[in-house]
């Protein structure tokens, strides 16, 4: 498998339990491709801000995208450096212990420099968020107008430093509490998708659209 970019560097190396690790690119683009949300960590007048984000990947590159007045992407016009984060749960693991209770995860960390894109970039990038939601609703969509193009700041990430730590096993008690009576095991999470709601202004008429009617298939 190929890695991201060679060696993890100081920033992405996992050093607790590092054979939870990969570096390849193949298992970090599934990670983010499967998410729904990442979480970017930036410093502002040197304090730590962790926002929500939708995104979208498009190759080696992730797309963020946010308001041009907000905190996190105002002043960014020469880019800005930024930690993506994205987990997914996959369950929840029972130990005997309250020590050793944990969670079956996928998680990627991405670090590097967010800049700004225009034009024809910006679009790709507008589009891979709309579509990383739900493939095949961009071409559903009305396309952003000329003034909301304006309002909205899209940022592109290069997913060249990057990691990937995976937790998916039962739970590891001690020896001496094996045998208490005490059940331990696992409750796998799985994502599921409720039926779709129509808007309350929605002329009747209109059917349930191919891509959202895809959602859960």
């Amino acid at each position: 498998m190929e890695t991201i970019a060679g060696p993890p560097s100081a920033f992405t190396r996992v050093r607790r339990l590092p054979e939870r690790a990969a570096y390849d690119e193949e298992t970090v683009h599934a990670i983010l491709d499967a998410a729904m949300i990442g979480h970017v960590g930036v410093l502002r007048e040197n304090r730590p801000v962790v926002i929500p984000m939708l995104f979208g990947r498009v190759g080696r590159d992730l797309f963020l995208h946010g308001s041009v007045a907000s905190q996190l992407l105002r002043g960014l016009a020469g880019g800005i450096d930024v930690c993506f984060t994205a987990t997914l749960i996959d369950g929840l693991v029972y130990a005997r212990s309250a020590f050793h209770h944990s969670m079956n995860y996928r998680s990627v960390v991405v670090v590097g420099v967010a800049t700004p894109v225009d034009g024809d970039d910006k679009v790709v990038g507008l589009r891979a968020v709309v579509d990383h939601i739900t493939p095949g609703r961009w071409d559903e969509a009305r396309r952003p107008s000329d003034a909301e193009m304006r309002q909205t700041a899209v940022l592109r990430l290069p997913i060249d430093e990057a990691s990937a730590k995976i937790r998916a096993t039962g739970p590891v008690d001690d020896a001496e509490d094996v045998d208490l009576p005490i059940w331990a095991g696992q409750v796998p999470v799985v994502p599921h998708f409720g039926t779709p709601v129509p808007a309350a202004d929605l002329n009747g008429a209109i059917a349930l659209s191919p891509a959202v009617g895809r959602l859960g298939r």
